[in-house]
């Protein structure tokens, strides 16, 4: 029980903090600018989905961290982030084919598929459980 419910706050901070700092540090316009259309613009990325991963990955980032968080909906945000953590990895590999993905990718992939392993039934300590306890 508390250790799903501290693996899933540490992975919905790591990404909810980088999703915040994308957002509102930054921008999701500057985001794209910066990290995609800079880095991708002379591989076989269109320009229009470059744009599109880049404005959107910062926001779905800072949603998904905060339901991992708090427990809610936790399948879709699971799934949400796994998506991005492969898109992360194609786009630092495409770049760099020996990309060393131990020390940004590899630490949140462990922590979502503990997460994602964990029998629900443990996982008491969420919104999720909260819902389905008052609907009985």
């Amino acid at each position: 029980m508390w250790s799903i419910f501290t693996v899933r706050w540490v992975l919905g901070l790591i990404f909810f903090m980088a999703g915040w700092w994308k957002c509102f540090g930054i921008s999701p316009v500057q985001h794209a600018e910066m990290f995609f259309l800079e880095q991708f613009q002379e591989t076989w990325i269109p320009v229009w989905w470059l744009w599109g991963l880049g404005v959107t990955i910062p926001v779905v980032e800072l949603l998904a961290g905060a339901m991992v968080c708090l427990g809610l909906a936790r399948r879709p945000a699971y799934i949400a982030l796994g998506a991005i953590l492969v898109f992360v990895t194609y786009g630092h590999l495409l770049i760099q084919p020996l990309f060393d993905t131990t020390s940004h990718v590899f630490p949140r992939l462990t922590l979502l598929v503990f997460v994602m392993a964990a029998p629900r039934r443990y996982d008491v300590l969420s919104v999720d459980h909260l819902i389905a306890f008052l609907r009985r």
